[in-house]
Protein backbone atom coordinates (compact mmCIF):
# COMPACT_ATOMS: atom_id res chain seq x y z
CA UNK A 1 0.00 0.00 0.00
CA UNK A 2 1.24 3.46 -0.89
CA UNK A 3 0.44 4.86 2.40
CA UNK A 4 3.00 4.94 4.73
CA UNK A 5 2.38 4.84 8.68
CA UNK A 6 5.33 6.40 10.48
CA UNK A 7 3.90 5.19 14.29
CA UNK A 8 7.19 4.26 14.99
CA UNK A 9 9.60 7.35 14.29
CA UNK A 10 6.59 9.38 16.07
CA UNK A 11 6.77 6.92 19.15
CA UNK A 12 10.49 7.30 19.53
CA UNK A 13 10.68 11.16 18.86
CA UNK A 14 8.49 11.36 22.22
CA UNK A 15 9.70 8.18 24.22
CA UNK A 16 7.13 6.31 24.24
CA UNK A 17 6.30 2.82 23.67
CA UNK A 18 3.27 1.31 22.12
CA UNK A 19 2.36 -0.24 25.34
CA UNK A 20 2.29 3.00 26.29
CA UNK A 21 0.22 4.70 23.70
CA UNK A 22 -2.24 1.65 23.82
CA UNK A 23 -3.25 3.08 27.19
CA UNK A 24 -3.52 6.00 26.82
CA UNK A 25 -5.55 5.94 23.63
CA UNK A 26 -7.55 2.70 25.00
CA UNK A 27 -6.73 0.18 21.79
CA UNK A 28 -5.54 -3.12 21.94
CA UNK A 29 -1.88 -3.34 21.61
CA UNK A 30 -1.97 -6.21 18.70
CA UNK A 31 -4.15 -3.40 16.61
CA UNK A 32 -1.82 -0.42 17.13
CA UNK A 33 0.77 -3.28 16.24
CA UNK A 34 -0.97 -3.92 13.14
CA UNK A 35 -1.26 -0.36 12.20
CA UNK A 36 2.54 0.09 13.22
CA UNK A 37 3.51 -2.31 10.83
CA UNK A 38 1.92 -0.77 7.99
CA UNK A 39 -0.72 -3.68 7.68
CA UNK A 40 -3.87 -2.30 8.57
CA UNK A 41 -6.67 -1.65 6.03
CA UNK A 42 -8.43 0.95 7.53
CA UNK A 43 -8.28 3.29 10.35
CA UNK A 44 -11.31 5.21 12.35
CA UNK A 45 -11.08 8.53 12.46
CA UNK A 46 -11.62 8.17 16.27
CA UNK A 47 -9.01 6.23 16.70
CA UNK A 48 -6.70 8.63 14.28
CA UNK A 49 -7.66 11.70 16.55
CA UNK A 50 -7.04 9.91 20.05
CA UNK A 51 -3.25 8.79 18.55
CA UNK A 52 -2.93 12.31 17.33
CA UNK A 53 -4.07 13.70 20.65
CA UNK A 54 -1.41 10.97 22.79
CA UNK A 55 1.22 11.77 20.46
CA UNK A 56 0.52 15.55 20.00
CA UNK A 57 0.57 15.58 16.35
CA UNK A 58 -1.51 16.24 13.11
CA UNK A 59 -3.06 13.08 10.81
CA UNK A 60 -0.12 14.36 8.10
CA UNK A 61 2.93 13.42 10.92
CA UNK A 62 1.21 10.15 11.10
CA UNK A 63 0.11 9.35 7.78
CA UNK A 64 2.28 9.31 4.52
CA UNK A 65 2.22 8.64 0.85
CA UNK A 66 4.98 6.55 -1.03
CA UNK A 67 4.66 6.97 -4.23
CA UNK A 68 7.28 4.17 -5.08
CA UNK A 69 4.98 1.78 -2.93
CA UNK A 70 3.09 -0.61 -5.18
CA UNK A 71 -0.76 0.13 -4.88
CA UNK A 72 -1.36 -3.57 -5.52
CA UNK A 73 -2.64 -6.16 -2.89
Amino acid sequence: MAIVVRLDDLLHARRMTLTELAARVDITLANLSILKTGKAKAIRFSTLEAICAALDCQPGDLLARDPTVSTED
